[in-house]
């Protein structure tokens, strides 16, 4: 059975071939780009492998780093995609990331599709912790991160080297049972 999380708005899935060219668009805009860990330009033999190995998982696996696709149901369109690396030493604990295509920016979609990762990892794969990590000038994503329950537990300064400088990275924290308590106060951020 193909992994699936479906949201009033998305749908995350496996990737498939159909998605190659909106991925290939949105890998290469220099905006989306900007405070992730590729290049642009992002060439067309590098995303055909990526889209085909993303489709070979069914679902986050341990010791893998495996994207999700997001799709926006409405439009059935590839919007971005979801990263999800559940730790090969610790099973319990993961790591988390996001990319959004530039025209579905400041829509909430990447908040409710990391709520629904959030969700399944705390819920359906009983994670302890779940951590991610953005670029201090990446406001937008520190904001989002912020906004549905992360606490802020480190500033890495010129810690990460991206297109030849070096850029300082803030790192993230969310346990458990501090996800089941913002659940059961109600608060939803989607």
């Amino acid at each position: 059975m193909q992994f699936q999380l479906q949201t009033d708005r998305l749908l995350l899935r496996c990737f498939r071939a159909s998605d190659f060219d909106s991925f290939l668009a949105y890998r290469n805009d220099p905006d989306v780009a900007r405070y992730q860990g590729w290049s642009v330009p992002y060439g067309e033999q590098d995303a055909r492998h990526f889209v085909e190995t993303m489709q070979s998982y069914t679902r986050p696996e341990v010791g893998e780093h495996v994207q999700i696709a997001i799709e926006h149901r409405a439009s059935q369109s590839l919007i971005g995609d979801v990263m999800c690396h559940i730790h090969r030493r610790d099973p319990r604990q993961a790591t988390i990331g996001y990319t959004l295509a530039r025209s579905w920016w400041g829509q909430g979609h990447a908040l409710e599709a990391v709520h629904a990762l959030l969700n399944y990892l705390f819920t359906t794969r009983d994670m302890h912790r779940v951590i991610a990590d953005c670029d201090v000038d990446n406001t937008a994503s520190w904001r989002l991160l912020e906004r549905i329950g992360f606490r802020r537990e480190a500033h890495f300064v010129e810690s990460f080297l991206q297109d030849g400088r070096y850029t300082s990275e803030y790192h993230y924290g969310l346990l458990q049972r501090e996800w089941k308590q913002l659940l059961r106060q109600g608060i939803n951020p989607v």
